[in-house]
């Protein structure tokens, strides 16, 4: 699979859905970012909300005990104006009720790891001592 490189003008398309929406018994945030990546954009993340409300005007929280609360849920795709335009027909099948909403964005830095791991190093983890390697003289 070709790696996306993406810096500079870009447009974000971002969708508020509830988390418990579906398409075709399988949640909706996983359909969109599914599509999403058999499309080629350069990115997709899920993000789940602790409250909110939208147009029923009713506030959905996490803070109350029940499993059935319909928590706000916002998929962020990011890629050039072009391709974010090209996928919106794709959100127009899938997002019967929500809300999207489109930004334009300046890409500063699109990387990722070769490995699939992160590619920044932490104390106490495999390969790395926890120092520098310079050493301080007395």
């Amino acid at each position: 699979m070709t790696t996306t490189r993406l810096t500079g003008d870009a447009l974000r398309v971002t969708v508020f859905i509830g988390e418990h929406d579906t398409y075709h018994h399988k949640p909706l945030y996983s359909e969109i970012v599914h599509r999403a990546h058999a499309a080629g954009l350069a990115g997709a993340s899920v993000f789940r909300g602790i409250e909110g409300f939208g147009a029923s005007s009713l506030i959905h929280t996490a803070r109350l005990l029940s499993l059935n609360e319909e928590l706000p849920v916002a998929i962020v795709i990011v890629d050039t104006g072009e391709r974010v335009r090209a996928f919106l027909p794709e959100l127009d099948e899938l997002v019967e009720s929500g809300l999207v909403i489109l930004d334009d964005c300046q890409v500063i830095r699109y990387a990722g790891s070769h490995s699939g791991r992160h590619s920044r190093r932490h104390p106490g983890r495999s390969g790395h001592s926890g120092h520098s390697g310079k050493e301080k003289k007395a």
